[in-house]
């Protein structure tokens, strides 16, 4: 065991090579170095050696987006769904570094968009990390939407927790549940915690529930300081009803949910009616033009 431990390299009991501290396949990978690593492949390395963590060279060239390596390791046999010591898969990093070639070439190469994890999914890292286009990739691939791990909740908890208002919008327009609840927190929850008046009037206007309370008993506005302005605001929509148009905005979301754009443009309504009730900025005439 001694001689194991100082030559810092023995066998793996899941089949992934062998266990090291760190090997050259792991350095090259992790800093980009292409040519290096295709002359360790060519010249029998181990492209799924991992070291102690169970991270592979897979994972530390996600972590660093580097695409180059990326791909030579997935076309020398990586294991495109192994998982290190946090379980999580080089999806995970890669979508946390916000690398969208990198999530790209995992996709291609058949990464599991939703592997069975008790902590963060790739949706997740990707709201984590603020990578809007990484969590629209990941949707349009099929990536659950109310998935939850031990900690936030769903992809929507993590975005508002973190401030990641474009990867907010992104779930909600995509149809994400406004009021999904871990512990009976829902998204409202984190950003009346943050004090972020942009998030909660987004998800107040998605239909985001102002009267729902927590496990302690709280509603959002309790997460706030009095007087200040998401205090007033959260306050406002309290005592205030939701006017007509928002009701109906809301009503049509939870109908249709994804396909609540298909369904609006069969309707021979004015665009801007049509932009308004999907959540759409302006109107964007090509949508309406056949």
């Amino acid at each position: 065991l001694k001689l194991y431990i100082n030559v810092s390299s023995y066998y793996s009991p899941h089949g992934l090579g062998f266990w090291t501290d760190r090997s050259a396949v792991h350095e090259a990978a992790a800093q980009g170095r292409a040519v290096q690593l295709q002359k360790l492949i060519e010249n029998g390395a181990s492209v799924n050696i991992v070291a102690v963590d169970s991270i592979t060279p897979l994972h530390e060239a996600c972590i660093q987006g580097q695409t180059q390596c990326v791909k030579l390791l997935l076309d020398a046999g990586a294991h495109v769904d192994a998982r290190n010591i946090d379980s999580s898969t080089p999806l995970c990093d890669a979508c946390a570094a916000g690398s969208l070639e990198c999530v790209k070439l995992l996709l291609e190469h058949g990464a599991t968009v939703n592997p069975p994890l008790f902590t963060f999914s790739p949706l997740h890292e990707a709201c984590m990390g603020g990578n809007s286009k990484c969590v629209q990739l990941m949707i349009d691939e099929g990536a659950f939407m109310e998935a939850q791990d031990c900690h936030f909740g769903t992809p929507l908890h993590v975005a508002c927790a973190r401030q990641q208002l474009d990867c907010v919008k992104v779930l909600l327009n995509a149809g994400a549940n406004v009021n999904a609840a871990k512990l009976h927190e829902t998204a409202l929850h984190h950003a009346a915690k943050v004090k972020n008046l942009e998030l909660i009037e987004l998800l107040v206007d998605f239909g985001g529930n102002v009267f729902a309370r927590d496990n302690l008993g709280k509603k959002p506005i309790q997460y706030t300081r009095a007087g200040s302005a998401p205090a007033l605001r959260l306050e406002f929509y309290e005592s205030t009803p939701l006017s007509l148009q928002r009701l109906c905005r809301t009503a049509f979301r939870n109908a249709f949910g994804k396909r609540v754009l298909g369904v609006l443009t069969q309707l021979g309504l004015p665009n801007r009616i049509i932009c308004f009730l999907a959540y759409l900025p302006a109107p964007p005439l090509e949508l309406f033009q056949s």
